[in-house]
């Protein structure tokens, strides 16, 4: 395998194809792993490729490849160890993997989160919800789609499922008892950044029945307009979720900015909400596998998976140094440019507050 080349590690069969199809587009070299039969050997010494791109998913559990969650972070230090460039690489996976340690990154940086506890059996959940505003959600620490996430709205209905067993803790035997914020204009505002910088913004709006909030899955825009899965185009539920476009607050920006760097991510999501309570913003997700909106041209105005490819072909170069340079003549620069909000085809929220 040439050392030129983009391998994107990746579990789920269907999120990915967009990305494929755009690096078939531009004749890019690239190779797929799947991991749910992938295999390596710590004694190689020797990188395969130029860079590396973990797109592993936390809610692999979900369809039954739980392993491979844990299997990824032998790989990722592997992938490392060689001097591979790994685009969301351990660090990266590792707050992924962890919402607990995604409430410790948060509180690092000074930043706002709903107040929230970390336990590991299920006889610790009425302990933990002492000084908690109810209602609260009990949220595994492995999730992903919104999955391992239990709303109680008293207390007696939390020591109750504790004394049916009903309390879940996660793959990992870990879970978050969180206040349940409710989102002030009824939507969360999902942040997403490519290289550690703004990309886009969406306001997803929901009729508060589910937490699973995928962007690939929302149907239609704020106006009505049904949109195009490029994901998960046969598979997805009817999700009944709203989307548009938005610019967040410059304050805003910064702080999801601080919170990608400073944890190695590479690619992914910020997810925040203005809590209705008392109108302050709180951060309360931290996503290492972004999947884009769908139809994201007529969401955001451009599509985000040629932006990616831009991205993996230049850390590809930069990588490669004994390589040609990738010739596209529309593209004359391969580092995520600016994006203009002029003229996109969704009327925008401003600040979105």
């Amino acid at each position: 395998m040439s050392t030129k080349t983009i391998a994107i590690y990746y579990e789920h069969p269907d999120w990915f194809r967009p990305l494929f199809t755009e690096l078939d587009r531009r004749g890019t070299p690239y190779v797929t792993l799947d991991a749910r039969q992938h295999v390596y050997d710590p004694s190689e010494t020797q990188p395969q490729y130029s860079v590396f791109f973990n797109r592993m998913s936390p809610s692999a559990y979900l369809r039954s490849e739980t392993p491979a969650i844990f299997y990824t972070l032998g790989l990722l230090a592997h992938q490392e160890s060689l001097g591979v460039r790994v685009v969301n690489g351990r660090q990266a996976f590792a707050m992924e993997t962890s919402k607990a340690l995604q409430l410790t990154h948060l509180q690092s940086l000074g930043l706002p989160y709903p107040r929230a506890r970390v336990i590991h059996h299920p006889q610790s959940v009425m302990q933990a919800a002492q000084g908690l505003r109810f209602p609260v959600v009990v949220k595994a620490n492995i999730g992903g789609s919104g999955a391992g996430i239990v709303r109680y709205d008293k207390p007696a209905d939390l020591e109750q499922a504790m004394a049916a067993g009903e309390i879940g803790l996660g793959v990992d035997g870990t879970a978050l008892v969180q206040e349940f914020v409710p989102a002030r204009n009824g939507h969360i505002t999902r942040v997403e950044t490519l290289g550690g910088k703004f990309l886009y913004a969406i306001n997803v709006y929901t009729n508060g029945d589910s937490f699973n909030l995928c962007p690939a899955d929302i149907c239609q825009t704020t106006e009505g307009v049904a949109l195009v899965r490029a994901a998960c185009a046969l598979d997805a539920p009817k999700s009944g979720m709203r989307v548009e476009g938005c610019m967040p607050p410059a304050s805003v920006v910064d702080a999801v900015e601080r919170m990608v760097q400073t944890a190695g991510i590479d690619v992914g999501g910020i997810e925040y909400m203005v809590d209705d309570r008392d109108g302050q913003i709180v951060y309360y997700d931290i996503n290492a596998l972004s999947n884009f909106v769908a139809d994201a041209p007529r969401v955001v105005g451009f599509d985000p998976f040629a932006r990616l490819a831009d991205y993996l072909e230049a850390e590809a170069q930069a990588n490669s140094p004994a390589a040609p340079a990738l010739q596209h003549p529309a593209r004359e620069e391969a580092r995520v440019p600016a994006i203009s909000w002029a003229g996109a085809p969704t009327a925008f929220a401003g600040d979105g507050q």
